[in-house]
């Protein structure tokens, strides 16, 4: 396996993974590399059934094996919310600023210690003869408002565990050596790795 496609079409996941995964004997293409491919649909109840049936519609079109992602916040004051539809937490097409505004209205007056939140990020490897799955967490808090501009998503309102700065005020190197998505990336590497070396 030479070459895979990352199944998103989201700039800021593309610079992340592929970032991550430089140091990898990888062509990593992405779905600007396939417009024939559809739009990608996150119809399931988890974050695994995303992951799963984005890599599979894409790996159908592309005859490539497909790396997808399918991530989000989970705050447990809110038992879970918003999960699987964090990009769309104030509704579909909404603004990142918009699904930060929802939810930092909806813990407006929540004491710090009920401000546990965390991040969750599930990848799918899907090939020919291969499913793989891997996961990660960060864990931190709901900041009371949003602060630094790096990063996307809910990045300005969390604040990981270790830190006083929200992921959006984070360099891109210590994001990435923490995040979610990182870490589910790290445990991807080894079964990239694995597939490259056929062992």
């Amino acid at each position: 396996m030479t070459r895979i496609v990352l199944a998103t079409r989201n700039k800021h996941k593309i610079e992340e993974i592929k970032t991550i995964l430089s140091d990898l004997p990888l062509e990593v293409l992405t779905l600007n590399d396939f417009p024939h491919v559809p739009l990608l649909k996150e119809e399931g109840a988890t974050f695994q059934e995303n992951s799963l049936q984005k890599a599979q519609i894409v790996f159908e079109h592309t005859k490539i094996p497909a790396l997808a992602d399918d991530s989000g916040l989970e705050v447990f004051y809110l038992t879970g919310r918003p999960g699987v539809i964090s990009a769309r937490y104030a509704g579909e097409g909404a603004s990142d600023a918009t699904n930060n505004q929802k939810l930092l209205n909806q813990m407006m007056g929540v004491a710090p210690r009920r401000r546990r939140a965390q991040f969750r990020a599930v990848l799918t490897l899907l090939g020919d003869r291969t499913v793989e799955t891997t996961e990660g967490i960060c864990s931190g808090m709901l900041a009371e408002s949003p602060r630094g501009t790096n990063g996307f998503g809910y990045d300005p309102i969390f604040l990981p565990d270790g830190f006083s700065r929200t992921y959006a005020e984070l360099t891109a190197a210590e994001k990435n050596t923490i995040s979610h998505r990182a870490k589910a990336l790290a445990s991807m590497k080894d079964v990239l790795r694995r597939h490259l070396t056929g062992a």
